[in-house]
């Protein structure tokens, strides 16, 4: 089987030669402040680490302010070695902040590569929290029965008013006047007025006629 041929990344030429700048820069400025040696080549080490580190949890736990912070703080010391080393400083003569700073960076690196490698809880050791207890089913109380209602008794004046015969009202005077009309219809003819005759000469509607012939017998 034949091996793949080899293929030159420009981009990863590219990193290795941004790389070897900044670490030689990050050596040359510890150097210049006085921290020679390997304690100079120790600085560019400690500060990529650094920002790998940061780097690396960036990319595999996402966004965090911590991520973020670290590695920010480890750019802008890789940074400002490359632009301190262009001849903006006086290395031959350090300013004391720059002295302080160099000299202050291994604590600053060995908190926060602690602090990344140590402060993120993993899915595997993420607490457990307890089921909530399930409260007893209460059954509620049995609500009264309200009593029924009394019925009302029927009063005597409703029954009376029920049992009292319906009919047309016939005035008196009216009742005489038939009374007269049928003496006299009953002399002429010899017989008794029939409730047509009776309702044509007293000019009523036949409900009231019947009204009138049942009190004239």
């Amino acid at each position: 089987m034949a091996r793949p041929a080899f293929r030159v990344d420009a981009v990863l030429v590219q990193a290795i030669i941004a790389g070897a700048l900044s670490f030689a820069h990050l050596h040359d400025l510890a150097d210049a402040v006085g921290q020679d040696g390997w304690k100079a080549w120790a600085y560019p080490i400690s500060v990529d680490l650094l920002l790998v580190a940061a780097w690396r949890r960036l990319r595999s736990e996402g966004p965090s302010r911590l991520a973020w912070c670290w590695f920010l703080i480890a750019l802008f010391a890789s940074l400002g070695a490359n632009v301190a080393t262009a001849g903006f400083l006086d290395l031959a003569h350090p300013p004391a902040w720059l002295r302080f700073g160099i000299a202050g960076w291994p604590a600053l690196a060995f908190l926060g590569g602690t602090l990344l490698a140590h402060s993120h809880v993993s899915k595997d050791q993420e607490p457990v929290l307890p089921a909530p207890k399930a409260e007893p089913d209460i059954a509620p109380d049995p609500q009264p029965v309200p009593a029924p209602l009394p019925v009302a008794e029927e009063t005597p004046a409703f029954a009376s008013a029920a049992s009292a015969p319906t009919g047309p009202s016939v005035p008196a005077a009216l009742v005489d006047h038939a009374r007269k009309l049928a003496a006299d219809h009953q002399a002429r003819t010899g017989a008794r007025i029939d409730t047509d005759t009776l309702r044509a000469r007293l000019g009523v509607p036949p409900h009231l006629a019947n009204a009138i012939a049942a009190q004239l017998t």
